[in-house]
């Protein structure tokens, strides 16, 4: 199993050590585009395997994609990072040409691939493949659900006053502070309603909380976060190459779900072997409908900036 991982800055690193550390890949690849950057990310990864028990091969490269031929699975974390007081569709200018130039690259490398698209505003990276790169729809999956449900799980959690593994909760919709659309309806401990807990004024904060996930860590780091996004991605890479066929909800191409055609946005699907193995279709009630359908309008009105 060959995972290449294009971008190692902080992102793309912590995907890089969180699928070694797992040790179910035989070879990550870490591929950046300034010189030296990912061959002494590798280095440094590789003198930890001793320390923490992997047999993982780690490689970096200089914006050399003839490496990363035969990869399984490709995951996309270039870009620049969203700065405090930029929002994710700010990005979308810069990141587009690079994601776009990225992904041929990977596919022409590895056609048979599957992509994992963590690039921002990441729903619109993720269309943004799925109309360039030529892939069938079930291997091309945006993260940003995954991040935002294990988000949502720790709020979750620091409300209830409870170990995170009692824990159950899911983030539908776009990936954006306005988008987002946490099920607190849903929301469980132990299969217990966490409402029979906590009141509704506390579940809502839970929910603007969650939503705003992203932008309080980048205000406190000064960047955008790394180690809950690495693994995330370690945990949809790990689902696909061990065809676990675990249930996550990331960003995928809508064809009816949801009422919904020709957008990426965030749905619970299985993820297995193939990739996307099934969108899990929800009954959720009106307020939620409602939600959904304005967290589409907002990422279809940043899709209308790509040019195509």
């Amino acid at each position: 199993m060959k995972v290449t991982v294009v971008g190692a800055g902080a992102v793309g690193a912590s995907c890089a050590e969180y699928i070694a550390i797992k040790n179910f890949a035989s070879e990550v690849v870490l591929l950046d585009i300034k010189e030296g950057f990912a061959e002494g990310k590798a280095m440094d990864l590789m003198q930890t395997a001793s320390l923490n028990g992997f047999d993982t091969k780690i490689t970096g490269v200089t914006n050399d994609y003839s490496k990363t031929a035969g990869s399984d699975i490709c995951v996309i974390t270039s870009g620049i990072p969203r700065k405090p007081g930029m929002t994710r569709e700010e990005l979308i200018g810069i990141n587009a040409g690079i994601v776009k130039d990225v992904s041929s690259n990977l596919v022409k490398n590895s056609p048979k691939t599957i992509i994992i698209v963590v690039s921002n505003p990441m729903d619109t990276m993720a269309y943004l493949v799925h109309k360039t790169s030529g892939l069938a729809k079930n291997k091309i999956i945006g993260m940003g659900g995954a991040l935002d449900s294990a988000r949502f799980k720790y709020r979750l959690a620091e409300a209830l006053d409870a170990p995170i593994s009692d824990v159950d909760g899911m983030v539908i919709g776009g990936h954006s502070d306005t988008g987002m659309v946490p099920l607190t309806r849903l929301a469980s401990r132990n299969s217990v309603p966490v409402s029979k807990f906590i009141s509704e004024e506390r579940l809502n904060q839970v929910m603007e909380d969650t939503k705003v996930g992203g932008a309080t860590l980048t205000k406190l780091l000064g960047t955008s976060a790394w180690y809950a996004p690495g693994a995330a991605v370690s945990a949809l890479v790990q689902s696909i190459a061990c065809d676990q066929k675990k249930m996550f909800p990331c960003s995928v191409m809508l064809d009816g779900e949801y009422g919904m055609k020709d957008i990426c946005i965030g749905a619970p699907v299985i993820l297995g072997r193939n990739g996307i193995e099934k969108i899990v279709e929800l009954e959720l009630n009106d307020a939620e409908k409602e939600n959904m359908k304005e967290s589409a309008e907002g990422v279809r009105s940043v899709n209308d900036l790509l040019e195509l």
